[in-house]
């Protein structure tokens, strides 16, 4: 059974300088912000790393962030942000940061979410829980992997889909307020679940929910009513 994957320590115990270099819109309130870092010691799909703010006058303030880029040698890295409520630093790159801030990191951090592309890969995600899933997306598309992999990713509504443009056909998209004409609106629900578990690859899913405390707890209990084992489910929660 597949477990958690070894973090070198002291690569991820060193902070690195990491200069923007884009920042791309993708929701009213998300922004992906992308990164030159030319010592990044690579990641896995579903990794995360510490970012680090330095103000002027020395006051620091960190944050982890999920990594949304797929793993490659470009010495570049994505993290897609939302903007959070008096949230100082999401507030800072939403409404201050430019092409050419540099910033600090250190990471790639946690092996017990990252999926390496050797096992099918069930994702589940809300809001910006989409983030890692989406590196996975990403990598399994990169490398043009032939593992099964299937996105269920709900949002409000159309607008709050972040990433809306990149999926594909392996994307379920479930809209919780409004949906496009034609599509339902509710929860994720043991309809959009269950099919996939009624006639899983050989070997069985590997899930990785992430989203919300509210949004793990509901789909994890969807997967496992739907009999996904529970020592092969992975959460990732965040507020």
């Amino acid at each position: 059974m597949p477990g958690r994957i070894e973090v070198n320590g002291r690569v991820a115990g060193t902070w690195q300088t990491a200069t923007l270099t884009g920042i791309r819109r993708e929701t009213p309130h998300a922004s992906t912000f992308r990164f030159a870092v030319p010592g990044w010691a690579g990641h896995l799909p579903g990794q995360h790393l510490m970012l680090r703010l330095t103000a002027e006058d020395g006051y620091r303030a960190q944050r982890h962030y999920s990594l949304a880029s797929a793993p490659d040698d470009s010495g570049h890295i994505e993290l897609t942000l939302d903007r959070v409520p008096d949230g100082e630093v999401s507030g800072w790159f939403h409404t201050v940061a430019r092409p050419g801030d540099e910033i600090e990191v250190r990471g790639p951090l946690s092996g017990f979410f990252a999926w390496p592309g050797d096992r099918p890969a069930l994702l589940l995600g809300a809001g910006s829980g989409v983030v890692p899933l989406m590196s996975m997306v990403r990598h399994h598309r990169a490398r043009g992997l032939t593992v099964p992999l299937r996105l269920l990713v709900s949002a409000r509504g159309p607008e709050e889909l972040i990433y809306a443009d990149e999926f594909g056909a392996e994307t379920t998209p479930v809209f919780t307020r409004t949906a496009p004409a034609g599509a339902p609106v509710g929860r994720l629900a043991s309809a959009h679940v269950a099919p996939l578990l009624a006639e899983p690859p050989a070997g069985g899913w590997e899930a990785y929910v992430c989203g919300s405390n509210a949004f793990a707890e509901h789909a994890s209990r969807l997967l496992v009513a739907a009999g996904q084992p529970v020592d092969r489910i992975r959460i990732e929660r965040f507020g």
